[in-house]
């Protein structure tokens, strides 16, 4: 299987990974319907896909990763719960349906996204996880630092700071490599950790995801601007009415798609290290250039 295959084998197979967490849940009022909504609502499932993948390139299981591979879908998951309140972008749609809050209220929405993130970490740490321990605290930890205030919390922190004020070009990346960037370039960090890849294999990876994470931020933005708010499945123009700073307003749309197209050729050409072996993520990488949700 190559492409399109081999990822949608990987997304076929975490999708009913994160099914199978809620089989014995106990009653909890709405909060695990609430967790189930959002967690289950569809989406391109990037980060396990390429968490599974990073892990088969290095020598790994797959299989073996399904509970890192949930977990940073987890964590995903309850930081658009969060940035979809009212106190944060105040935001009504999320693929195409209302969101979390807007169905279940403020306060288990924000308990939903929490009870999200811990079940990230009680599902990689699980004792019966069939993996070496130096490995799996490593990859949790990889994870724990990507999604706090050294990532993407701190990233989120930046943005919503910045808006209504003029940032420049250096302080626009560094608050999307934190937080768009840093949980994908985690992906494949633990991906690689968890099959015992090699350093020269993990520092590829980590050049490839820095590409792909700054592309795809890049092809948000211009969605943003360009997109259809059916096929995004949430509304468009939203960071022009919040003021907020894009690459799209410092660079336009010509140049962020030129840059986009140069950034995921880099990326391409970072996996070369893998032979043959890279051909699924490059597929990855170039129809995330293409999309148009």
């Amino acid at each position: 299987m190559i492409g399109r295959e081999r990822l949608e084998s990987h997304r076929t197979a975490i999708e009913g990974w994160l099914r199978s967490c809620f089989d014995r849940r106990v009653p909890r009022g709405d909060l695990y319907d609430a967790m189930y909504y959002s967690l289950l609502a569809g989406g391109k499932r990037i980060r396990p896909v390429l968490l599974m993948e990073a892990c088969r390139m290095c020598g790994g299981d797959p299989a073996a990763a399904y509970p890192f591979a949930g977990a940073i879908e987890m964590i995903h998951t309850y930081s658009l719960i969060h940035d979809d309140l009212p106190c944060m972008d105040d935001d009504d749609l999320r693929r195409g349906r209302p969101t979390n809050h807007k169905v279940y209220g403020e306060a288990t929405a924000v308990l939903a996204g929490d009870a999200l993130l811990t079940a990230a970490f009680e599902w990689m740490l699980d004792p019966t996880v069939e993996l070496p321990p130096q490995r799996v605290l490593e990859a949790a930890g990889l994870l724990a630092r990507a999604a706090g205030a050294q990532g993407m919390v701190g990233g989120q922190v930046l943005d919503m700071a910045g808006e209504g004020h003029a940032l420049g070009l250096s302080e626009v990346e560094e608050l999307q490599r934190l937080k768009t960037g840093a949980l994908i370039q985690a992906a494949v960090e633990m991906g690689c950790v968890l099959a015992g890849g090699s350093q020269e294999q993990r520092q590829a990876l980590c050049r490839f995801a820095a590409r792909l994470g700054l592309a795809f931020q890049i092809q948000d933005d211009i969605l943003d601007v360009v997109g259809d708010q059916a096929t995004l499945g949430k509304p468009v123009g939203s960071d022009a009415k919040r003021e907020k700073n894009t690459f799209v307003t410092l660079k336009g749309l010509e140049e962020c798609r030129r840059l986009v197209d140069k950034l995921t050729a880099e990326a391409v050409e970072a996996l070369s290290l893998f032979g043959p072996e890279g051909e699924d993520l490059c597929w990855l990488a170039q129809s995330l250039a293409g999309r148009e949700k």
